[in-house]
């Protein structure tokens, strides 16, 4: 067993007073969330710290993830943990995907770097269902949905990151109606791996006269085994990991370099129209953000966990005021009381924000066009300030637990660095606040920016939101009429703004949630984690007005050569 506690708790209260699954049996609900609990504990997370010490390896006949990673993944799939969110139609089980993200979120808590496996799997699910034919659906979606094989997004290229538009992969047309597939791709987790028996690649690349830029791309499916008549793996499809990277954290997590046609014998079939691979792109991406978003509020829990329990364990001085100078637990210390809730408060309020966005999602796939703008305008919060959060709260963790943080043996160390790659990948961050200012903030006329902002301000009471939201509406509304380059200028500090009143409107309404009667310590700790975030982090994101309201001149008064 881990010392790992499975967050049912909090994701239960989530679920229920934030994203609203009212019309979902809670015995439905309860079984979904302490199964997956159970594998995480038993299974998932006594793997994390052996497997960032053991770590993926590159081998001529495949990669070879961690000693057990293999095991706890075909008991996931075994267990249908992947089919919870997705269409009855296409294998699933047809429940909410916020339920889905639920679990995720369990698994990842536990074991991040195991978890970002059937996170990849999703997009791979999201853009065959939404873009592939029938005949591709029937084919690919059902083992894709359980697991049984998984998926990858394959974007970037050595010479174009986040410059999509000027990648080099080819497909040329073989003639039968499908493509012969030739370039490489850096950056693809899971790229290679032997939990599954095949491992469906998401291409993307350039066909024959095709315009330049992201216009001319289009989408590839590539699997590394092509299929027999019967729908089995057979032949090897001459798409392979050629090394894997050297990395900060993650290390279970292969990252590979992915040549595809080396010897010229790589097939793919096109997704969707061709030159239409952008579209479809963004809705594996979109599907990426939110679960990147989550994977912040794993790195959250798992530090969040650890420095507390090691904050009441570990003794050093009298408390402060206290006739008997006998040492105590350092958790009765103020300043770290102040850090424990800190990361408590940041981690409940990560988690209310994916998890609305998830619901949102919900609704928009049952029809509401509302919640179709919202998704929108939420997805760049999500992934972007979740994961900032993550990398504060793991940061924090360390800092809990002094000097000993700073020692791998501990394990806390890993939180952070399994966390760092978070705010880059999926699109930086900063593309998420150029996102959320450039496209976002417009949408319907700026009506989904206006519908969200009167919807805060219907609920929220405390002093302290209500001024940081009429805060953001003014920034929001002067953001709109200001040039790209200013508006780019103030984007980040905006997108913590808003974040952070968007948290503190679901923070506070879970409080309200919560009756001061209530004496159970699950109940105490919400209430004390809403107190703080209201009290101390929501007027710190009003104090970001300045920065995101300057102009970008000052950036500029330094020439290119002068920063040297």
């Amino acid at each position: 067993m881990s010392s790992f506690i499975p967050p049912i708790a909090d994701q239960r209260f989530v679920l229920e007073h934030v994203v609203g699954l009212d019309a979902l049996d809670g015995d439905i609900v309860d079984a979904v969330l302490e199964g997956a609990g159970q594998i995480a504990a038993d299974q998932w997370a006594p793997l994390r710290i052996a497997g960032d010490r053991e770590g993926a390896r590159w081998t001529p006949e495949g990669v070879q993830t961690p000693t057990g990673f293999a095991a706890a993944y075909r008991d996931f799939v075994s267990g249908g943990w992947g089919t919870i969110g997705v269409a009855e139609e296409f294998g699933g089980q047809g429940l909410p995907f916020a339920l889905q993200v639920a679990v995720i979120d369990t698994l990842g808590c536990a074991n991040t770097t195991l978890a970002l496996c059937p996170i990849l799997s999703s997009g791979a699910v999201e853009a065959i269902s939404h873009h592939g034919s029938a005949m591709q659906k029937a084919t690919w979606l059902p083992k894709l949905v359980t697991g049984e094989w998984t998926g990858t997004m394959n974007l970037t290229e050595p010479q174009a990151g986040s410059d999509v538009g000027a990648l080099k992969t080819r497909a040329t047309p073989r003639g039968d109606g499908t493509w012969s597939i030739k370039g490489t791709k850096i950056f693809i987790s899971f790229g290679d791996h032997d939990m599954a028996e095949n491992i469906v690649h998401l291409v993307l690349a350039r066909t024959p006269g095709a315009p330049e830029g992201t216009k001319g791309i289009s989408l590839f499916l590539v699997p590394k085994y092509r299929l027999n008549g019967d729908g089995t793996p057979g032949a090897f499809n001459d798409a392979r990991a050629i090394s894997i990277e050297h990395k900060l954290g993650l290390h279970g997590s292969p990252t590979c370099v992915m040549s595809f046609g080396e010897e010229d014998d790589c097939i793919g079939e096109l997704i969707g129209p061709e030159h239409g691979g952008m579209r479809a792109m963004f809705t594996m991406m979109n599907n990426a953000r939110l679960f990147v978003g989550l994977q912040g509020v794993h790195a959250a829990e798992g530090a969040t966990q650890a420095a507390v329990a090691y904050a009441k364990q570990r003794i050093q001085s009298a408390r402060a005021g206290s006739a008997d100078r006998s040492p105590v637990a350092i958790i009765e210390h103020p300043d770290v009381r102040r850090m424990l809730l800190r990361m408590r408060a940041q981690t409940d309020a990560a988690r209310a924000l994916v998890y609305y966005t998830a619901g949102q999602g919900d609704r928009a796939h049952g029809g509401d066009a509302a919640a179709v703008s919202r998704v929108a305008l939420l997805t760049p919060l999500a992934k972007a300030h979740a994961t900032d959060i993550g990398c504060e709260v793991a940061s924090i963790g360390i800092q809990v637990h002094g000097g000993m943080g700073f020692i791998e043996e501990t394990g806390v160390a890993q939180f952070f660095r399994d966390s760092r790659i978070f705010p880059i990948y999926e699109g930086t961050n900063g593309i998420q606040a150029a996102d959320l200012v450039g496209r976002k903030l417009g949408l319907d006329g700026g009506a989904a920016f206006a519908g969200l902002l009167a919807d805060m301000e219907g609920e929220a009471e405390h002093d302290a939101l209500c001024a940081l939201i009429a805060r953001c509406r003014t920034i929001g509304e002067r953001m709109a009429q200001a040039d790209a380059l200013d508006r780019l200028a103030g984007s980040t500090p905006f997108l913590t703004m808003l974040s952070v009143a968007v948290c503190g409107w679901l923070v506070e309404r879970q409080a309200r949630i919560v009756s001061d009667s209530d004496g159970t310590d699950f109940a105490a700790r919400k209430r004390a984690s809403a107190r703080f975030y209201l009290d101390q982090i929501v007027p710190e994101a009003e104090g970001l007005a300045a920065a995101a309201s300057a102009p970008a001149e000052a950036f500029y008064m330094l020439s290119t050569d002068a920063f040297a």
